[in-house]
């Protein structure tokens, strides 16, 4: 459907000025082996026991955000229809799979109706990009847009995960060489992305909100001690009541960092109970062995154990219907 739309040919050609030709040409190729691994069960649940994986999230890659339309009507029947496909795909095997939905962000007046239809079908949360394009081509819509509110209201209201990860860096041709799109600009949009819910008082207003940020939260965790400068510094970065520094225990973060070392340090600025176990299955910027990278770090059997599930369990993406006989 969203190919026959306007406005995708413009969005093909914007992934290609991101990422640079050799790494969209890549990505491309390797998509024909990860393909498989997304849509088949059965060689997905195959892969998650041969990593030691009980349970997996599933969710749209950041391509299937389809922010580009500029059709209110065409992007929330899109929601709609991701929204199938995503639980039809976890109830296939509903002790080990469960699901998040979509919401057309370049849209913040429907995005608590997509909510609302997401968890109707039994999805837990919603996945969102880390800004969205404004249909009428004014600047970017940032998550600390106010007209998003009803939306972070209603996710704390009835419990739903905000998954955030991004969909692209807007530093387009400055990242479009070596997968910099990737390796860096990832992190660099989780840090502004996150920093908007944090200096713009999302996590103020909606204490309740439940954030899951990927890729480890970026560089947001390195880099709070300098918010907090400014914080004092400056009155106009003075947002909040508290400084900067003081909600990254509000957010949660998965534990795709890939060195021991990182992820204790991970730990070391967010708490255990506040980092979940992530494998960015099945590309090529995930790993194979997420269970096995987290008990490398030596962190105590509690620790471990919270990261490993527990406060995956907490926060409601652990399926109901889990059992040992599906593990």
């Amino acid at each position: 459907m969203a190919r026959t739309l306007p406005g995708h040919a413009e969005r093909i050609a914007l992934d290609l000025r991101r990422l640079g030709p050799l790494s969209a040409k890549t990505a491309a190729d390797r998509f024909v082996n990860e393909l498989p691994l997304l849509v088949d069960v059965n060689r997905r649940l195959a892969a998650m026991t041969a990593a030691g994986v009980d349970v997996q999230v599933v969710s749209v890659t950041p391509t299937q955000y389809h922010h580009w339309i500029t059709d209110p009507g065409a992007a929330r029947d899109l929601a709609r229809l991701t929204h199938e496909a995503v639980a039809g795909h976890c109830v296939r095997r509903s002790g080990r799979l469960t699901g998040l939905g979509v919401v057309p962000q370049q849209f913040p007046e429907w995005t608590v109706e997509a909510l609302d239809d997401a968890l109707t079908r039994g999805l837990r949360g919603v996945e969102i990009a880390t800004h969205a394009p404004d249909p009428c081509g004014g600047p970017p819509i940032e998550l600390s847009d106010r007209r998003y509110d009803d939306l972070w209201a209603r996710a704390a209201e009835r419990g739903a995960v905000i998954f955030v990860h991004p969909g692209g860096c807007t530093l387009d041709e400055r990242l479009a060489h070596w997968y910099l799109a990737n390796s860096v600009g990832q992190l660099v949009e989780h840090a502004v992305a996150l920093s908007h819910l944090i200096v713009g008082g999302v996590l103020e207003r909606f204490p309740g909100l439940t954030v899951l940020a990927a890729h480890g939260g970026g560089h947001l965790p390195a880099m709070t001690s300098r918010a907090d400068h400014a914080w004092h510094a400056r009155r106009e970065a003075r947002t909040t009541q508290l400084p900067p520094s003081e909600y990254l225990s509000r957010l949660y973060v998965d534990s795709l960092v890939y060195e021991p070392a990182a992820l204790r340090r991970l730990v070391d600025a967010l708490g255990t109970e506040r980092v979940l176990l992530g494998s960015d299955f099945p590309f090529d910027m995930g790993v194979p062995d997420p269970a096995e990278r987290l008990r490398a770090v030596g962190l105590d059997v509690v620790a471990t154990a919270a990261i490993a599930g527990g406060t995956a369990a907490r926060i409601g993406l652990v399926p109901a219907s889990a059992s040992q006989s599906d593990r």
